[in-house]
C-alpha cells in the first residue's frame, strides 16, 4: 500500500514516466480537487479537475480504483481529505500531493502562477 502523501518531486517523476509510456501496468492520473476559478488561475497540464464538492458524486463514475491517483489542491489539506475518502472507498492507490500546486510551482515548474 502507498503512503497517504507523495512529494511533488516523486509525483513529477511518476507523471514523467507515465508520459513516456512506461509499461508498469498501472495508469497514473493527476486529479485536481480545487475550485474551477483556482484551476483557471493555475493548473498542471494533463490534470483532471474534479472539485472537492463534486468528488463524491463523480469519483466512482470517472475514476478507476485500480489506477494510481495523485490528488492535488492548493496546499495539500483538501487533497489529503479527498485521499482519505478515496481510500475508504477502495481506491487504495490514491495519494495526496504534499504541498499542493503551491509547492509544485516553487519546486517543479515556476511558470505555474502562485496565488
Amino acid at each position: 500500500m502507498y503512503d497517504y502523501e507523495i512529494t511533488v518531486a516523486d509525483a513529477a517523476a511518476l507523471l514523467g514516466e507515465n508520459q513516456k509510456g512506461s509499461d508498469a501496468g498501472q495508469k497514473i492520473h493527476l486529479v485536481d480537487v480545487r475550485e474551477p476559478w483556482e484551476y483557471a488561475t493555475a493548473h498542471i497540464e494533463g490534470s483532471t479537475l474534479i472539485p472537492m464538492g463534486e468528488f463524491a458524486g463523480r469519483a466512482h463514475q470517472e475514476l478507476d480504483p485500480d489506477d494510481r491517483l495523485l490528488i492535488l489542491c492548493h496546499h495539500g489539506a483538501r487533497s489529503l481529505s479527498v485521499t482519505n475518502w478515496l481510500r475508504q472507498q477502495g481506491f487504495d492507490a490514491a495519494q495526496s500531493v504534499a504541498g499542493g500546486i503551491e509547492d509544485w510551482s516553487r519546486r517543479i515548474d515556476p511558470t505555474i502562477p502562485r496565488y
